[in-house]
């Protein structure tokens, strides 16, 4: 039988919602088949906020009406004929079919809409109860004194405890961001049950609608989309009824300009004002009246180089559609990777994740899936957070990736580049970057510092202190002097740049580690149940026995450093000794300088893939091996195959292949595809943070 845990709010807007992604993201990350529930649901037809989410973020299998129990309506019709029973049946059946499926079953309490608040809450916990859930009552600290939190969550547990509740937790969520520490100090002096108590402090980005919420809970007809600009918060609402001279000096950055769309002097002086320097940025224009703009008021912003703001219509008039507007609420949409990452980062950063895990009683873990090993990776950077550069810092792919991981508070990140250039796209898509570092490596008081060093590194090359003090301009060498005098613990380039440009200079400057005679590459593939290493697929096109036997003893080393146990083949078109000819030569010879190197390590070479992943197939071909059948790493004879085969892998399995990792070198650098994703970003950050903790050691 699952285990159930109900998160219950005590009133509307408790903020229950990222205490669901938190616990989903954990319980997913270690191996268990999480399921969700909700008992209660607005309406049928699918849109279901909180469902959406966590079925999309989560990949979750079961059919949309599988996950609720019953509709408002017709809850409110049983309840109201004295059939609260009927509900509760209702909603236990469903609970239960689900349940079978399911190793854990989070469930999201009701959402208050409009019956009593105390009669909701206990709702809840009645159907808390029935179910035989836990609970993780959430209380709503937005606007309460410290004394009045402290004493309402003591007086909660207690009540709680009187009902037979088992308590995981109790979280105050949404309390001001000032006030937390005083609340904390006032709950440690009132509260002595076992139970935890937690704080979370309110974070801007959850609480404010983006545009996208807005124009889609008012049906909004698109003049101008940006989809990029569709997670952009709106913290003020202005109706633009003045004349335009007096309308710009109340403006106010990330404000929504309400305004009729016959007025081409709000709109055309509202777009300008968000391109100008000297007027706060401005996050959309909304057009009441279901009136477009004039056909060349239309054309003009057509041809605009610069990106326009936002623009979007409705038929309601101005009044009306300022009020409905400001009544959207904010939700965090699959598609808002801006709120997720600030609701996971801000939840991690208050609750102990791991101390809720202890206190669940679950199913154990099956397998590592690619989720399951993305979460274990942030988990283990945050753990010794650790300092990143990032020389293409004008990439909007890196500066999203960036935002993200400042989020989640995954490692300290440097942009390198012009500030000035970088801070203005970083306004322009409307990015957090609170506490990004930024350097111009052209005017950086360490350019000089840096170039003797790189003179003195390649001297005997020919090069001249000039030429030395040109070449720190360019980022990639900047950011590689940067890893190799310990202001930072790692690199990550190539999103622009090519790998060459990305890798050489740690060839000139970091160098190898001692007793590894090469760089090389590691993908780390993660199929449906496990993950898998793959070396070399990006960096050696033809390596020597020598550097395979050197590939395979870093592979094995990359595999140890991510939980991943070695278990080495290397790959060839023959298994064992049936084959003949040089390429299969080169990899026997392989594997017996690598065995003499490292006589700790289980290698099997040369093998064909089959008898290495298929212990059917290895019992016939190779018999008696305690790799065959069973390899975790797959070293592949030269770049042809290795880069043909994890791509084959990928597509044809939907694997998820992160790296390549560079391994080999004194310190952590890292190369990104030039057709990299943001995940992909944020995935090579990550394992580049890992990697500067291990070489902290």
């Amino acid at each position: 039988m699952a285990q159930g845990i109900y998160i219950a709010g005590t009133e509307a807007r408790s903020g229950k919602s990222v205490l669901v992604l938190a616990l989903m993201e954990h319980l997913t990350g270690h191996g268990r088949k999480v399921g969700f529930f909700r008992p209660v649901i607005r309406d049928e037809d699918g849109k279901d906020s909180l469902i959406h989410l966590v079925k999309n973020r989560y990949s979750l299998n079961y059919p949309y009406d599988a996950m609720y129990g019953c509709t408002y309506e017709k809850a409110r019709k049983l309840v109201s004929t004295g059939e609260l029973n009927s509900l509760y049946s209702m909603i236990f059946e469903k609970y239960k079919a689900l349940e079978e499926q399911c190793d854990v079953l989070l469930c999201a309490g009701t959402d208050y809409t409009g019956v009593s608040e105390a009669l909701e809450f206990d709702f809840n916990v009645d159907t808390t109860n029935n179910l035989g859930c836990l609970i993780l009552p959430v209380i709503k600290g937005y606007g309460r004194k410290a004394s009045e939190l402290a004493a309402f969550a003591q007086a909660l547990i207690t009540s709680l405890n009187e009902q037979k509740c088992s308590i995981i937790a109790l979280i105050i969520n949404r309390v001001h961001p000032d006030h937390t520490a005083h609340l904390t100090k006032a709950l440690n002096k009132s509260h002595k049950d076992d139970i935890p108590v937690y704080v979370i402090p309110e974070h801007p980005i959850l609480v404010k609608p983006t545009i996208g919420e807005i124009a889609s809970a008012l049906k909004a007809e698109w003049i101008h989309r940006d989809d990029d600009a569709m997670d952009r918060e709106v913290l003020h609402y202005k109706v633009a009824a003045m004349e335009l001279p007096n309308f710009l000096d109340h403006l106010e950055d990330d404000s929504l300009i309400i305004t009729p769309g016959d007025r081409s002097d709000m709109i055309l002086g509202s777009i300008l004002s968000d391109t100008s320097d000297a007027y706060p940025r401005i996050s959309g224009l909304l057009l009441s009246g279901n009136l477009k703009p004039a056909p060349q008021v239309e054309r003009l912003i057509e041809g605009l180089h610069t990106t326009p703001v936002p623009v979007f219509m409705v038929g309601t008039d101005t009044f009306t559609t300022a009020t409905n507007a400001s009544k959207v609420r904010a939700i965090i949409a699959p598609e808002s990777k801006r709120k997720i990452a600030a609701a996971l980062g801000v939840v991690e950063a208050h609750v102990d994740i791991p101390e809720l895990e202890k206190r669940i009683s679950g199913a154990p873990a099956r397998g590592v899936t690619p989720l399951m090993f993305e979460y274990e990776l942030i988990s283990r950077a945050k753990k010794q957070r650790q300092h990143i550069v990032l020389p293409e810092g004008l990439d909007e792919r890196i500066l999203r990736a960036a935002e993200i991981l400042l989020l989640r508070g995954v490692a300290d990140i440097t942009l390198l580049g012009d500030p000035e250039e970088i801070h203005y796209k970083i306004n322009t898509l409307g990015l957090s970057l609170d506490g990004v570092d930024i350097i111009n490596p052209s005017g950086s008081d360490l350019r000089e510092e840096f170039a003797a060093a790189y003179f003195e590194l390649r001297r005997h090359k020919g090069i001249s202190e000039q030429m030395a003090y040109d070449t720190m301009a360019d980022v990639s060498y900047f950011g590689t002097m940067m890893v190799h005098h310990g202001k930072a613990g790692g690199m990550v380039s190539g999103a622009v740049h090519t790998t060459q440009h990305t890798i050489r200079p740690s060839f000139e400057i970091i160098k190898t580690k001692p007793g590894c005679s090469i760089v090389s590459s590691a993908f780390l593939m993660c199929l449906v149940d496990r993950v898998l290493v793959y070396g070399d697929c990006a960096v050696n096109p033809d390596p020597t026995a020598e550097q395979l036997a050197d590939i395979a003893i870093s592979s094995a080393e990359t595999a140890v450093m991510f939980g991943i146990v070695p278990r080495v083949a290397l790959i060839s078109y023959s298994t064992g000794q049936s084959g003949k000819g040089e390429d299969v030569e080169k990899v026997r010879r392989a594997t017996d300088i690598a065995k003499k190197l490292r006589p700790d390590l289980r290698l099997e070479g040369p093998i064909q893939y089959d008898a290495a992943v298929d212990s059917a197939v290895a019992q016939t071909k190779l018999p008696g091996s305690d790799v065959a059948g069973h390899a975790t790493v797959f070293i592949f004879p030269d770049l042809n195959t290795g880069n043909t085969t994890y791509k084959a892998v990928q597509r044809s399995a939907s694997a998820v292949a992160i790296g390549p990792v560079l391994q080999g070198l004194n310190k952590p650098v890292n190369d990104l595809s030039r057709g990299c994703t943001i995940p992909d970003i944020v995935n090579t950050v990550t394992i580049t943070a890992i990697q500067a903790q291990e070489n902290a050691k």
